[in-house]
């Protein structure tokens, strides 16, 4: 089955364990690989710093600590982030989300997310994504 990209709040939620619905969790079994952008790792950096986000532990060796346990760093070069400035179809505005959903569209990748602008861009077919 086509790789999974894990939006930063489904990296969260798997992360700590919270439960997901059953779609998600049958998804995460049969997937071809499991993935998470750089876009992610700055974006727990702003929320822990802005305290929007309490971590129990460091966030660089949270992220660590996600990606020794398998999760994919999915490459970002500079042709995703242009593409991330001018995507197609209903705006996300959060630069983080458009920078995930130019990553899943130009990998082939199918987003896990619980992010409503994210889920509305899939549902008008401009990317796969799981809802989480």
């Amino acid at each position: 089955m086509t790789p999974i990209l894990l939006d930063t709040c489904a990296a969260l939620w798997l992360a700590n364990g919270s439960p997901l619905a059953d779609g998600a969790v049958e998804a995460l079994q049969a997937c071809d690989g499991i993935h998470i952008s750089p876009a992610s790792a700055w974006e727990l950096g702003q929320l822990t710093s802005r305290r929007r986000l309490s971590l129990s532990m460091d966030t660089s060796v949270w992220w660590d600590a996600l990606v020794e346990a398998g999760v994919q760093l999915a490459a970002m070069d500079a042709a995703t982030l242009i593409a991330s400035s001018t995507l197609p179809g209903p705006q996300i505005r959060d630069p983080a989300d458009r920078i995930i959903v130019a990553t899943a569209r130009s990998r082939g990748f199918r987003i896990m997310t619980r992010d409503r602008p994210i889920l509305t861009y899939a549902a008008a077919g401009y990317v796969q994504a799981i809802a989480c």
